[in-house]
């Protein structure tokens, strides 16, 4: 059995202190290094953590930090799938040709392929904040800090808005196609889908978070297509009505838009 003496006891905590110290030392150095980051090497940082699905991490070399910072898990994760969409679009490789600095404003300069394999250099701003580069910029800043911990859930409520209307000015088109085609009679939802004028993601309200319908009148001359929210005020606020004479939107709750009843 081993006999713990006064003598081992102070070995064993000195031992332990110059452990702490060495820890100390080490976390210093590592946030030296963070304090000394280029331009450049945040940029490459960024995309890596993103890569990583390290989301926090990646958002804090960022202007979105504070959008960040204050998220419970459970809103990050509600979050995810937004950010999965944004990791999924960075390149394997970071190629950077260029950086330019000016005071506290810096440009660098990433090649990116689009998806003809052509190569476009894309310029990236990063600002310096408490001795610190962070990408983005001083407008965009502002708007984050005042957006705060409901940023990110706003700008995907917008995005989808935005994401609706295009599906539906889709439908639209997809209709005139259709129509030209079949004596001048529309199609129901599942019909412009099977024809290949709208794509076959609409029947789920996974990618946009809107549920979209299409009623069919009885001779097939008329129709009107609707999208609603699926949890209002997380995935979206306006209902959108759909009808020949064009998209209306409103925010009824996340209730279904109807026509005035002198249209009907």
């Amino acid at each position: 059995m081993k006999h713990y003496t006064p003598g081992n006891q102070r070995r064993r905590l000195s031992t332990f202190i110059a452990l702490l110290l060495l820890l100390v030392t080490s976390l210093g150095a590592l946030a030296q290094n963070a304090q000394t980051l280029t331009p450049t090497e945040t940029v490459r940082e960024f995309y890596k953590r993103m890569r990583e699905r390290k989301f926090s991490e990646a958002f804090a070399l960022t202007i979105y930090k504070p959008a960040i910072e204050g998220l419970s898990a459970a809103e990050l994760e509600d979050l995810r799938p937004d950010f999965e969409r944004m990791a999924t679009a960075v390149p394997e490789k970071i190629e950077v040709s260029g950086e330019q600095m000016s005071n506290d404003i810096a440009t660098v300069f990433v090649k990116i392929a689009d998806a003809d394999k052509s190569v476009q250099a894309e310029p990236v701003t990063l600002i310096r904040e408490g001795g610190l580069w962070i990408v983005g910029d001083r407008e965009s800043q502002e708007i984050v800090r005042k957006a705060g911990k409901r940023f990110f859930f706003e700008a995907r409520i917008e995005t989808h808005h935005n994401e609706v209307r295009a599906m539906l000015q889709r439908i639209s088109l997809a209709q005139l196609a259709y129509a030209a085609q079949h004596n001048n009679l529309y199609a129901d939802l599942a019909a412009l889908v099977a024809a290949g004028l709208v794509p076959k993601d609409i029947e789920s309200a996974d990618i946009i978070g809107y549920r979209f319908h299409l009623t069919l009148a009885k001779d097939a001359k008329s129709w009107t297509a609707g999208a609603e929210p699926v949890r209002y005020g997380r995935t979206g606020r306006l209902s959108f009505l759909l009808d020949q004479s064009g998209i209306r939107s409103s925010d009824v709750a996340g209730k279904p838009l109807s026509l005035p009843a002198g249209e009907k």
